[in-house]
């Protein structure tokens, strides 16, 4: 039995390097028309969620998650951490909602239980196959008076197939999102050989006003991609998406753009799905959660924000969804920060830096 769990949860993890958080820096095979559909994917363990007992494939063995009892926010918020200022003036959550492997219909739903929480920053992607869901949850929050649209920052992004007709695949997305604006576009993947016509598509879209920001993403040390990006950009990007988590750190990275007013966004924050459980887990993560009374979830969170990086955790359960953001009643010592800094291995679930 166990070996039949361990493969299908390898070929769950294998599948996801395709498109995990913002994707991997590979292109899928048979990409060139279309991308994997993603549809149904929801019902696999999302980030930071499994059942009782799991077989970790990194692992091989089981392990025990935290109960299934409701969550109850603190609603205690000492040190909050305001939003980034971004290099074009607009101001951007540091802490959102991720929507990589949910149906059309979890999307809907999570984004609306989010909004709730108090969530403003939702991510999405053309390659999701779910923008629609997102903006049917978030028209939902909006009529309900839980939130203004110019309350929420949206993100979604441009998939590498869709490069040489970026203008329109964009305009695609807004008219399933149903908004008459995004707040950041991302290009899904560079290098690619036609990225910088692309970006110049959507800096057009800028112009009309249906885009506020633009960025890029999976760009992991490499200086030379960004710098080539940075200087074609005549409307300036405002950040990059990675691949980023304690294991598998952008600080080098993070120093390197910074320079410039950029930030690093962090897909897959809790390791990726399959990987998690190498850090609830983790003797020294446990210490550090139960000092403060958090799970490790929320360390790594915290870590995440107190570090400077933006990140967007994904979930289809509401309890998950308001536990992840209930991480502003606490901080981290310097000691703590330094205790994860060290964890830093160099290698990411999906990724490699060069």
């Amino acid at each position: 039995m166990y070996k039949k769990m361990i493969s299908l949860l390898l070929a769950i993890t294998l599948s996801s390097i395709l498109l995990a958080g913002c994707g991997s820096t590979g292109q899928p095979t048979g990409a060139a028309e279309s991308v994997p559909d993603t549809a149904g994917a929801g019902a696999e363990p999302e980030e930071g969620e499994a059942e009782n007992v799991v077989v970790d494939p990194a692992l091989e063995n089981e392990v025990k998650v935290t109960s299934d009892e409701p969550y109850v926010m603190s609603g205690d918020q000492t040190y909050f951490i305001e939003d980034k200022e971004l290099n074009n003036g607009y101001k951007m959550p540091v802490l959102g909602l991720g929507t990589y492997a949910l149906t059309v219909e979890e999307a809907e739903n999570s984004v609306y239980h989010a909004l709730k929480d108090g969530y403003r920053l939702i991510d999405t992607a053309r390659a999701y196959n779910n923008e629609e869901g997102v903006g049917r949850g978030i028209q939902r929050a909006i009529e309900e008076g839980l939130v203004t649209r110019e309350e929420i920052f949206i993100t979604t992004k441009v998939w590498d197939t869709d490069f040489g007709n970026a203008g329109s695949a964009f305009e695609d997305s807004l008219a399933r999102l149903g908004l008459d604006y995004v707040d950041l576009v991302l290009l899904h993947h560079v290098p690619r050989p036609n990225d910088e016509e692309a970006y110049h598509e959507l800096e057009e879209k800028v112009e009309e006003g249906k885009i506020r920001s633009l960025g890029l993403s999976n760009i992991y040390l490499d200086n030379d991609t960004f710098d080539r990006m940075y200087e074609a950009a005549e409307i300036k990007p405002v950040l990059v998406q990675n691949e980023n988590h304690p294991f598998f750190q952008n600080t080098e990275f993070q120093e390197y753009i910074g320079q410039y007013g950029l930030f690093i966004e962090s897909w897959y924050p809790l390791g990726g799905r399959g990987f998690t459980q190498n850090y609830f887990n983790d003797e020294t993560l446990l210490g550090i959660a139960q000092a403060h009374d958090k799970t490790v979830a929320q360390i790594l969170l915290r870590w995440h924000v107190q570090a400077g990086y933006i990140t967007i955790p994904g979930s289809s359960n509401p309890d998950h969804i308001a536990e992840n953001y209930d991480i502003f009643n606490f901080e981290l010592s310097e000691e703590e920060m330094q205790t994860i800094k060290e964890m830093d291995t160099g290698h990411g679930n999906f990724n490699l830096r060069q």
